[in-house]
């Protein structure tokens, strides 16, 4: 993928977009940026808050001069504030300070502890204008050994580095639909793009927009961020639904529900991305059906596999000594 803003590469000329919808709305979708390419990330979490706050305020004071229009709705990356919300004030302040400024409901990513504080959740929250935090979402699909280690005993005696991951993330039990305004967005937590299931159910419970929010700060440039907004456009064709990638560190993007990605931010920058985009409740043959396609060509496959590898069946050799028929009788009518 070699987009460059404004250009189009439309998915859909291949894969028609059954979903159609006269109604949009604006979305901005935040890129923060964080101060190092790398793990060291971890270590500005605060700048990493404020970063995403100041290109919020940049926003909104464009919107107040009348040079880009009034979102209905902003989307902040994953990991936007790792310091969690809830308890933090400065962090809290800093937060709806930005969301006050911009006026409009902001889907913030941050991580919350469990109520033990052992270990923590990759929350999504809905953060409202003069109201503050309001609906969440917590990822369903932790990634092992990124975001847990697995057999965490076991691993231990195998290698020490399973200490670097101290707490486990902890996967939340509901589907990531959150009303931001008059809009239901469907809230996927970065490789949960990955999973039809996490996908198709953010879409059939409701979901009128797609909300993708990542972290991909310690790929620095390797070609992962481009692969995840690859998967990105693929879910936007399979569902008809725009879908908003905001990245951490890039690359952000706005995808139409043919496939065409209308605006991005690239790696390592601060930007925002604004656009008119359509949202839509129908439902695409993909999401109606799920994945039985799939699993049928995966068993029509098995069985072609059996079938090309299993030995012949051999005839059973005739009898010593039974009497075989004559030229004559096989021959005759």
């Amino acid at each position: 993928l070699a987009e460059r803003r404004g250009e189009r590469d439309d998915l859909g000329t291949v894969v028609p977009a059954a979903v159609t919808s006269d109604t949009t709305k604006t979305v901005a979708v935040v890129q923060g940026n964080v101060p190092e390419l790398n793990f060291d990330y971890n270590d500005q979490r605060r700048v990493i808050t404020r970063n995403n706050a100041g290109v919020t305020n940049r926003l909104a004071e464009q919107v107040q001069a009348g040079s880009v229009e009034q979102p209905d709705l902003v989307v902040w990356p994953e990991n936007s504030s790792d310091i969690n919300p809830y308890a933090d004030a400065r962090t809290s302040a800093d937060i709806s300070a930005a969301v006050d400024a911009v006026d409009a409901p902001t889907l913030v990513g941050t991580l919350v502890p469990t109520a033990d504080e052992l270990n923590v959740q990759n929350t999504s929250i809905v953060w409202l204008p003069d109201d503050g935090p309001d609906a969440a979402y917590v990822k369903r699909h932790p990634m092992p050994f990124g975001e847990y280690i697995p057999f965490r005993r076991l691993a231990r005696l195998i290698t020490t580095e399973v200490d670097e991951q101290p707490r486990d993330f902890v996967a939340g039990q509901e589907v990531g639909v959150l009303p931001m305004g008059a809009t239901q967005v469907g809230v996927v937590i970065c490789f949960e793009v990955a999973f039809d299931n996490l996908v198709r159910d953010v879409v059939r419970g409701g979901g009128e927009i797609v909300a993708v929010q990542t972290n991909n700060a310690t790929f620095g440039f390797a070609p992962m961020t481009e692969q995840q907004l690859a998967m990105s456009r693929f879910r936007a064709v399979e569902h008809g639904r725009t879908v908003l990638v905001s990245a951490l560190a890039g690359v952000s993007a706005i995808v139409q529900p043919d496939g065409a990605v209308v605006d991005r931010a690239e790696l390592d920058t601060q930007d925002v991305l604004v656009a008119d985009v359509p949202v839509a409740t129908q439902h695409t043959v993909a999401t109606s059906i799920g994945e039985w396609p799939e699993w049928t060509l995966v068993v029509a496959t098995l069985i072609a596999i059996i079938a090309a590898v299993a030995p012949p069946r051999r005839r059973s050799p005739i009898a010593k000594g039974a009497s075989q028929p004559s030229a004559e009788t096989v021959a005759a009518p």
